[in-house]
């Protein structure tokens, strides 16, 4: 596949126990500028990207995990790769808070190609998300 030169928003759509608890942790906490939504689901803008709450309340929360340096990541996860001043005031934000990462915020591979920002935490109904950042971004899909 070809690197695209121009970055279209992504789309995807996840399953969460309770509409309420997701609006108030994506349009509350995150800051997620809210879009359409119906009794089944809620459309967010996260960092131009389209995520999708789906009431689903038997479908939300089922994670593996997975050992990268050092740290179980849950899987699946979902999330943005933001610049390292976004990132660092993201995570100053969830701290503020009171949010409980899975994975703390850090650098990983740290000195190592695909050095990187990143943290883990669960909305209310236990989906994993990853806010990660390089100081390079050619090292994203570096080998």
């Amino acid at each position: 596949m070809t690197q695209v030169k121009s970055i279209r928003p992504f789309h995807i759509a996840f399953p969460v126990h309770d509409l309420a608890a997701a609006r108030a942790f994506y349009g509350g906490v995150l800051g997620c500028r809210e879009g359409r939504s119906s009794d089944h689901w809620i459309d967010f803008d996260l960092f131009g990207h389209q995520i999708v709450a789906h009431l689903a309340p038997k479908g939300a929360g089922s994670a593996v995990e997975n050992p990268v340096d050092g740290h179980d990541v849950p899987v699946p996860h979902f999330g943005v790769i933001l610049t390292l001043g976004d990132w660092q005031r993201l995570a100053d934000k969830l701290r503020a808070a009171g949010t409980r990462f899975v994975i703390e915020p850090y650098i990983r591979f740290k000195g190592e190609v695909g050095e990187q920002a990143t943290m883990f935490f669960l909305d209310p109904s236990g989906n994993a998300l990853e806010f990660k950042a390089f100081a390079d971004d050619g090292q994203i899909f570096a080998k």
